[in-house]
């Protein structure tokens, strides 16, 4: 029984070194299933206190521009 374990595990370790070594790389290729490709990445979306459009809309709606001169009463 230990002689048959042993053949068997032989046998599997010459398939591998075959497999790993030996094989074209073409025969191995043909038999692999092709995957779809990969869509191409959009680029992340911006959060809001990373755009500076809207800080800036932010500011101007937090201190809006003097049109007269005058400073508002504190």
């Amino acid at each position: 029984m230990l002689y048959l374990l042993a053949a068997i595990g032989a046998i599997c370790v010459v398939v591998l070194l075959w497999r790993a070594f030996v094989a074209k790389p073409s025969a191995v290729e043909e038999r692999r299933v092709s995957r779809p490709a990969r869509p191409s990445r959009r680029p992340a979306p911006m959060a809001p206190d990373d755009d500076p459009e809207f800080l800036r809309s932010l500011n101007e709606r937090k201190n809006p521009p003097d049109t007269d001169g005058k400073q508002p009463p504190a």
